[in-house]
């Protein structure tokens, strides 16, 4: 007998994205402490004696969904205060109030950020190296249950983003501390892995020895990459994606953030390495990015590149649901190409659930209900409208459903959400404690956008 027992029964359908993709119609998960050990139709495990039953009448259930490139740290305390026609400007004032954040003020965004993500179904994200003040946010990590990808953020060279510049040696030295520490804490859910900004302001040398240092230490490594930028925009024309795997930052163990603009001699480098990378439609279309003209989604996946889906920050992309992410992500290449069988909306759910555990070397463990895999689970009611009429759960989910129908969500076989409502935090006081942050840290940065109609 295992020491907990839960009996997830009744459930509508189970999306379990295992190899054969079954839907499971009238089924039932067995959680035994923090890994499935059994699932299948309801009356199979009707005899069992466990601890909790959770009844999932009117639920369909999929695994949590996966955000590979997600800032947590800084931005819900300023949200939605930066206007459409800023421009390029918004960058500099987002780390300029970043800069000024005290550690605890750092602890309670994160935590509103990492609550909204749950309460959306998102379970495992990879927070990109800005948090500054890991050793204080574990708190947040450790109470909320998130499943966390993480790392200390570095560059060694002048920027205009107020970062830290570091020697190469502190870089390297910070980087292998990070990890060591942090690689493998709260009972496995955080992940440590090295994490220099961008191209355009960490070298070459740098690049090749913190993968190096990935390797040796058998964690991941993630950058930031724009086509915008160059390396050195005096001298090369290279593209960003060759220049990286000339460097050696490529592989299995590399998942790149962005990438819009690739070029096709840059597809084949991805596929020829193996090497990942997270898209964030979220930030790409409210920035006038043109994703489905300028993200080859469906050509990176012609060429199996791994693929994931990230959000980027609460405030440029403004929000953190994956759902809405895995949306974008099918309709944009359909509406770009013409054709509306490009991405169709079981892709769609793959690049949220196991193509991201796959894109961040995670699917042993997440990604889909498979026996002896995590019990990352989300619940949706479709007791709703917009899940209704339900004949097909997939379509239903990507086109129809978002994150406000997730009613119950599980991490590691503890749950998190129950009944629409976080069991870690006090969601109310919470959000008033980051609004009066917010407010103070624009006080504090002399900071203020006009509204554009008038507030009386």
């Amino acid at each position: 007998m295992s020491d907990n027992q839960i009996l997830i029964h009744n459930a509508a359908y189970i999306i379990t994205m295992d190899y054969e993709r079954r839907i499971i119609k009238n089924g039932s998960i067995l959680i035994e402490n923090d890994r499935i050990a059994a699932l299948g139709k309801m009356l199979d495990f009707s005899q069992l004696n466990v601890d909790k039953v959770i009844n999932a009448q009117d639920m369909v259930i999929t695994p949590g969904f996966v955000n590979g490139h997600c800032h947590i740290s800084y931005a819900h305390a300023t949200r939605g205060i930066f206007p459409d026609d800023l421009g390029n400007d918004y960058l500099v004032n987002v780390f300029r109030l970043q800069d000024s954040m005290s550690p605890k003020e750092e602890l309670l965004t994160s935590l509103l950020a990492i609550t909204e993500l749950l309460s959306y179904g998102t379970t495992t994200i990879m927070d990109p190296g800005s948090t500054k003040h890991v050793d204080l946010c574990m708190d947040a990590y450790e109470e909320s249950g998130i499943r966390l990808i993480t790392g200390i953020q570095v560059t060694d060279r002048e920027n205009p983003y107020r970062m830290a510049v570091y020697s190469h040696d502190d870089a390297i030295r910070t980087t292998e501390s990070f990890i060591t520490e942090y690689n493998g804490s709260l009972e496995g859910r955080v992940y440590a892995w090295a994490m220099p900004f961008s191209p355009e302001y960490v070298g070459g040398t740098l690049l090749r020895e913190l993968k190096l240092l990935s390797d040796q230490l058998n964690v991941g490594s993630t950058l930031h990459v724009n086509n915008a930028g160059k390396f050195n925009s005096n001298v090369s024309t290279e593209p960003p994606v060759v220049a990286l795997e000339r460097h050696g930052f490529c592989g299995a163990n590399v998942a790149l953030a962005h990438c819009v603009g690739l070029s096709d001699q840059e597809i084949a480098s991805l596929s020829s390495t193996g090497t990942a990378v997270i898209t964030c439609p979220t930030n790409v279309v409210k920035n006038g990015g043109g994703y489905g003209k300028n993200f080859p989604l469906s050509e990176l996946l012609d060429a199996s590149v791994r693929v994931g889906l990230g959000t980027d920050a609460g405030n440029n992309s403004n929000l953190l649901e994956t759902n809405r992410s895995m949306y974008l992500a099918a309709v944009l290449i359909k509406d770009a190409t013409g054709d509306a069988a490009q991405i169709p909306a079981e892709k769609a759910l793959e690049l949220a659930t196991i193509d991201g555990a796959k894109a961040l070397g995670l699917d042993s463990e997440i990604g889909s209900l498979e026996v002896g895999k995590k019990a990352d689970i989300v619940m949706y009611d479709t007791l709703r409208p917009e899940w209704q009429s339900l004949f097909n759960p997939v379509n239903s989910l990507v086109y129809n459903a978002d994150g406000r129908s997730v009613k119950t969500v599980m991490v590691d076989g503890r749950v998190v959400i129950e009944d629409y409502v976080p069991k870690f935090v006090d969601t109310e006081k919470l959000i008033r404690q980051v609004q009066d942050i917010g407010a103070d840290m624009m006080n504090r940065n002399k900071m203020s956008f006009p509204q554009k109609w008038p507030i009386v």
